[in-house]
């Protein structure tokens, strides 16, 4: 069933997870094309500052406090964005937390939290939004990761909630397509993007944790998400690196294997001892910022990205170049005649 989406100005959307990072840039960006975006996060105060923030520029905004984890309390944003809004035309499971850690050495009540907000935060919140959507159109867009294709070291129970995740939407796409209900699901997977995910995280390792460059903008991610949000689309990198190491994962899965194996120690960790600072695997973040420490390695435009989510862009360009090519072989070809 062919669906036609909404422009961004004239969608009310809903961004869990709003407080920072991807999902801060996402509102932000959204709002500044005319949405009206609901936000919600589990730190009231980050959340408030957002949303003075976008009306400082003329944006429109709703802080709604909602804790993923738990069904009543995005129950209760899906129903409160609606007596505030009257509709919803995208939802966007965003929320999510880390961890670095071996997997031996992770406890259990840990990887429960993790999975809770990750995994069963995006659950919660596609049965929540489906209702709604499934009314008058909408889209369904859940955050997987690069690691939703390709299992990271120290970031074993992180890669698996982002595995599940994939697993949940391609299964939840196909049961909406069988009911021809008017949704469009889409996963996004991003590369390592410059958030304070690293600063978040709990870390259980002897050094600070990393993750392998290149790392890409926030905003890229959030130009991503946007471009799903008009445009029915299956799935979506974020990053040529996302792309490349899922391909590469899926040909050669053994070597893939054994070169993260060999390269572990040098890329997914520094030589700095562990930062001392809160995690929010419990308790909400402080601050609200969209960047974050990539420790030493420049945040990068993703050209990947710009030219998967710029159709027109990429056609205007190839229309260029036809001509251009058109023009030269002509010339070549009236020189041969002439001669």
């Amino acid at each position: 069933m062919r669906m036609k989406l909404k422009p961004i100005a004239q969608q009310v959307i809903v961004i869990t997870g709003a407080s920072s990072g991807i999902g801060r840039a996402t509102a932000i960006m959204a709002a500044s094309r005319g949405a009206m975006v609901v936000i919600a996060a589990r730190g009231e105060t980050a959340l408030a500052a957002l949303a003075e923030e976008i009306d400082a520029f003329g944006g429109r905004a709703i802080a709604i406090p909602c804790d993923v984890s738990d069904p009543a309390s995005i129950g209760q944003l899906a129903d409160t964005a609606i007596a505030r809004c009257g509709r919803i035309d995208t939802w966007i499971n965003n929320a999510g937390v880390a961890i670095a850690a071996r997997l031996e050495d992770l406890p259990l009540e840990d990887a429960r939290r993790l999975f809770d907000v990750n995994f069963w935060g995006v659950v919660n919140g596609s049965l929540a939004a489906l209702p709604h959507l499934g009314r008058q159109g909408g889209a369904l867009i859940n955050l997987g990761s690069f690691t939703s294709d390709v299992a990271a070291p120290y970031m074993g129970m992180y890669s698996a909630s982002k595995q599940a995740i994939k697993g949940y939407t391609d299964a939840l796409r196909i049961e909406v397509a069988m009911d021809r209900r008017p949704i469009s699901i889409t996963l996004i997977k991003p590369a390592p993007i410059a958030t304070p995910v690293l600063q978040h995280q709990r870390n259980l390792l002897d050094r600070q944790a990393t993750m392998p460059p290149p790392f890409y903008r926030p905003q890229d991610v959030a130009r991503t998400i946007l471009y799903a949000a008009e445009h029915p689309v299956r799935s979506l990198f974020v990053g040529g690196a996302a792309r490349i190491g899922s391909i590469l994962g899926q040909m050669l899965p053994s070597v893939a294997d054994a070169a993260a194996a060999m390269s572990a120690q040098q890329i997914f960790k520094t030589n700095k001892p562990p930062a001392q600072r809160p995690d929010n695997l419990y308790e909400p973040s402080i601050g609200s910022t969209e960047h974050g420490d990539t420790h030493g390695h420049r945040a990068r435009p993703s050209t990947y990205t710009a030219l998967r989510t710029r159709p027109k862009l990429v056609a205007a360009a190839a229309a260029v170049g036809g001509l251009w090519l058109f023009a030269k072989v002509s010339k070549k070809s009236d020189a041969g005649v002439v001669g």
